[in-house]
């Protein structure tokens, strides 16, 4: 994070007072109330101060780029009976890939700043409040000429999606020029979560901020069409830490067939590790997942037992709790369990994001659950 002389001095200030107003800034340093004012939002929009208060910084930041929208779910009340009407129920709540990864995220105690694409309309206002509301900063949210984006989720009675309808305009036009003021609060951040919703200049420009700053950056993929795009990106040689496909986004990533058995998935991580990536996670549902790490082997890790409601939000909640136990010193393969465990806890419930999913009620669950991994 690039500070300007008066900035270390605030930021100084600060530190010895945190309640200190624009008034007593300006009175210690000899300059304006305006003036002062000017220099606490650059600060803000620089990332060093979160909101009222002028709070400081804090370590382990994440920033998460990526899909905003409404999620409208609806869920059949008998087995799903196609090409005509079902009786069943609906609910709509705030969603979005990289809005829920960071709702996740801050829920787990994760400084937290999402940039995303959201309407001038009232959909876009709730997404702003909701996700606000549950700690994660949206000060860098751009407002698109874009009605706010949707998700529609069809359910059978089981919980198991069907089909999903996804109508992203907003986030298809996020660009380049739409980063740039966040350009420092990236460049400074402790890691940063790319999903594949954005267009790839959009990726292109993250990626190349996160490189000249040495964040380390963790992309999912979202689907398989959205996987398919990431494959040039990957041919460019940027470094990537991580990457989370399930076995049918790894199998666009890879742009071949992959063996579903685990000699074809250890090949198929291999050849993203020959293109840049460090760690490669993929999810294989009641299979558990395989996490293979360049140069140092891999893993097959089996998903806990869980009690199916609503399997909508799952992978987010597993790649937040992954990107929350690393920042806070777990090794990868600790992470990743935590991650399963997030997800159990997510899948149990009917909520998208679990609105109670603290860090104590996985660590609960890792520790009433045996660990089993071959």
């Amino acid at each position: 994070m690039m500070l300007t002389q008066r900035e270390r001095e605030i930021v100084a200030l600060l530190r010895r007072d945190p309640l200190a107003g624009p008034q007593e800034i300006a009175d210690a340093l000899g300059i304006t109330r305006a003036a002062a004012n000017v220099h606490l939002s650059n600060l803000g929009k620089k990332g060093a101060i979160l909101g009222r208060g002028y709070i400081l910084r804090q370590e382990n930041a994440v920033v998460v780029i990526g899909g905003a929208n409404i999620d409208i779910k609806v869920r059949s009340a008998a087995p799903i009976r196609r090409r005509t009407s079902n009786p069943g129920r609906s609910d709509t709540t705030s969603g979005g890939v990289g809005r829920n990864i960071a709702e996740n995220l801050a829920r787990l105690g994760t400084p937290t700043y999402l940039i995303a694409a959201v309407g001038r309309d009232a959909a876009g206002e709730r997404l702003l409040g909701d996700t606000q509301a549950a700690g994660v900063r949206v000060d860098h949210v751009h407002r698109s000429s874009h009605p706010t984006g949707t998700y529609t989720a069809v359910l059978d009675a089981d919980g198991d999606l069907v089909v999903a309808v996804a109508d992203m305009a907003a986030t298809d036009a996020l660009a380049p020029e739409d980063l740039r003021h966040a350009r420092e609060l990236i460049g400074h951040a402790s890691m940063l979560v790319l999903d594949g919703n954005l267009s790839p200049e959009a990726l292109a420009y993250a990626l190349d901020i996160a490189r000249t700053h040495d964040v380390p950056v963790l992309v999912e993929p979202v689907s398989v069409p959205k996987a398919a795009l990431l494959v040039p990106l990957l041919a460019h040689g940027w470094p990537i830490f991580a990457v989370t496909p399930n076995l049918d986004e790894l199998k666009a990533l890879v742009a071949g067939p992959v063996r579903a058995d685990d000699d074809g998935l250890v090949r198929a991580a291999a050849s993203l590790h020959e293109r840049g990536v460090r760690h490669v996670w993929v999810r294989l549902g009641e299979r558990g997942s395989l996490l293979s790490t360049r140069g140092e082997g891999h893993t097959f890790l089996a998903a806990p037992p869980a009690e199916v409601c609503d399997v909508t939000g799952a992978g987010d909640a597993m790649l937040a709790a992954f990107v929350h136990a690393l920042l806070t010193g777990s090794e990868p393969v600790e992470a990743a369990r935590y991650g399963h465990a997030a997800a159990a806890l997510t899948v149990a419930g009917a909520a998208t994001v679990r609105p109670d999913l603290t860090s104590r009620l996985i660590e609960d669950a890792l520790n009433e659950s045996p660990r089993r991994h071959t």
